[in-house]
């Protein structure tokens, strides 16, 4: 049976995490990941990957609690954006310090949008952390990243599931995780849970007042700014992921409920990594039966 693999993740906001319960499972299990390609989160996660200190991100992110999430997001009113996203990538540097993408133990590419020219850009050379913080900009949230004479936002934006940008060689298997499935999922909220969402809620309402839009509390209120974009750019990920999967043949796709955590839980991490964990662990089961 074959065991290298060529690993594509996809986009999906802080359910991008569950892509290192899958890089896991998928070592556990024997496999050899020999190339990585991703867009947003993915490009942030398969990135690291690729330097061979996911373990330390691993440990990092799983301390993370709500307020030291927020303390990370560097807020300000901007019309390009709310968070600048500089305090997350230096602290990323100081854990990880930076290197060139060719330099990296395997291939790797990560895709952004180049949001001036309305096209797909992929980032195969040159520093990783201007790749990661091109791919991960999600449009009215993170501000564009400037690089040059370009401006790049989110790679999820055109290429959700950039499969066609991984270093695929003859033998290796394509496995490509989807974090925004349309599968269904159910979850009963703890307690701990249940008070770190208010406390979330709090914080955004405080945003709230300074840029004036209405952020519901619940999927039952009144659609708003907030969830509207939210909903927007779920539905065009999923159409384009759909089209993208149906044109390529995938040994191994792995699903994670586009239900089970909201874009922005990065506080949850943990439980979003055991969750990646868990679908893979399914998934391969059934591979390795068949097998």
């Amino acid at each position: 049976m074959k065991k290298n693999v060529a690993l594509v993740l996809s986009s999906g906001g802080a359910r991008g995490f569950a892509h290192i319960g899958v890089i896991n499972a998928l070592e556990k299990k024997g496999f050899k990941i020999t190339s990585v390609a991703g867009a947003s989160m993915g490009a942030l996660v398969g990135g690291i990957y690729a330097t061979g200190q996911l373990k330390q991100f691993e440990e990092w992110v799983t301390t993370l609690d709500i307020m030291e999430v927020l303390k990370l997001t560097d807020l300000t009113i901007s019309s390009k954006g709310f968070v600048k996203g500089k305090k997350i990538i230096q602290k990323m540097k100081e854990m990880i310090p930076d290197k060139n993408i060719e330099d990296l133990k395997i291939p790797y590419s990560a895709v952004a949008t180049n949001i001036i020219d309305g096209e797909e850009s992929v980032f195969s050379q040159g520093s990783l952390y201007d790749a990661i913080r091109a791919s991960i900009s999600i449009p009215t949230v993170f501000q564009p990243h400037k690089s040059g004479e370009h401006y790049y936002i989110d790679g999820g934006v055109l290429n959700p599931v950039p499969i066609n940008r991984v270093k695929r060689k003859k033998n290796d298997l394509l496995v490509v995780v989807n974090v925004n499935a349309r599968i269904p999922y159910k979850k009963k909220k703890s307690k701990e849970e249940k008070h770190h969402d208010n406390a979330l809620i709090k914080q955004l309402k405080l945003l709230q007042k300074k840029i004036n839009a209405v952020i519901p509390e619940n999927k039952t209120d009144d659609i708003g700014f907030f969830n509207l974009t939210n909903k927007s750019i779920s539905l065009m990920l999923y159409k384009i992921s759909a089209l993208s999967m149906e044109k390529h043949n995938i040994d191994l796709l792995i699903n994670v409920s586009r239900d089970s955590f909201g874009t922005y839980d990065f506080y949850k991490a943990k439980d979003i990594i055991k969750e990646g964990e868990k679908a893979a662990q399914k998934t391969l089961k059934e591979y390795l039966k068949n097998g």
